[in-house]
């Protein structure tokens, strides 16, 4: 297999067709039979793979080239998940302005050939898989807990905590999912998942959400600065669930694939 066609695995399976922004190929390779995966993956981890003859090394998280450059773009992907939970699509648009302004500033003058020059002078092999696993992973948690709480409109947030320990990588995690707005006995009414979109939206947009009617939020992780702000909201609630499990629960399904078709993955760095 080559990295190609690892990549195309991962898109098919998030409902892509083509790599986003976040998600970059740094140096193509063939042949390829053991991958060395993690969810942060630079160049020690380079060097690690090339002295125990891996063949190629996969990150989660974007550490080179355009993934890195062009970071901020990959937001625009919350658009349609405000949508979806009832966010008017031109409020969605200029809720995510700000954060992605910050974003971008913050690209531009990243150092973004640090890990891809490595990689090259070592003839190693190197990618990185970030929103398609992440949206992966949001489809199974969201999926799980609609499912668990169907016929159940006075769920609580201490309900969504035992269902979210229900899923093997919060099992497995030494940071397991906490709620960071609410309390244990608050009703959760309208639950939204949010683990795609590059990284968290802000108070601007978890208010919009809020204020078209879901009740909590489910995130991998959001800043104090964010926590504090929708607490003064006193509108809805905020369930932290965890970033290195909530990364890994899209990450092993893609694993699982390219092992089906022979791979052998060893996973460090993050994935549980």
């Amino acid at each position: 297999m080559n990295t190609r066609e690892m990549m195309n695995i991962a898109l098919e399976m998030a409902g892509l067709d083509s790599m986003p922004p976040d998600t970059t190929i740094s140096v193509e390779g063939e042949n390829i039979k053991r991958i060395l995966m993690g969810v942060d993956m630079g160049t020690s981890e380079l060097l690690l793979g090339r002295d125990m003859k891996y063949d190629c090394v996969v990150s989660h998280h974007p550490k080179a080239d355009s993934a890195v450059s062009e970071f901020h773009k990959v937001l625009d992907f919350q658009i349609d998940k405000m949508v979806e939970f009832g966010v008017p699509i031109n409020k969605a648009q200029k809720m995510l302005e700000k954060k992605k302004n910050i974003i971008d500033i913050g690209d531009h003058v990243a150092n973004y050939d640090v890990v891809s020059s490595a990689a090259r002078l070592m003839k190693m092999p190197f990618m990185n898989i970030h929103i398609p696993a992440d949206l992966i992973g949001q489809e199974i948690v969201q999926n799980h807990l609609d499912e668990k709480f169907a016929d159940n409109p006075k769920k609580t947030l201490q309900d969504i905590l035992d269902a979210l320990m229900e899923i093997d990588e919060y099992k497995r995690a030494l940071t397991q999912p906490v709620i960071r707005v609410g309390s244990p006995g608050s009703y959760a009414g309208k639950i939204a998942v949010l683990y795609a979109g590059g990284t968290n939206g802000g108070e601007d947009v978890y208010k919009s959400y809020f204020e078209a009617g879901v009740g909590t939020i489910v995130a991998m992780h959001a800043p104090k600065a964010v926590i504090d702000e929708v607490k003064k909201q006193n509108i809805g609630n905020i369930i932290i669930a965890g970033h290195m499990a909530s990364d890994s629960i899209g990450l092993n399904r893609i694993i699982a694939k390219w092992e089906e078709k022979g791979m052998e993955v060893t996973k460090m760095a993050g994935i549980v």
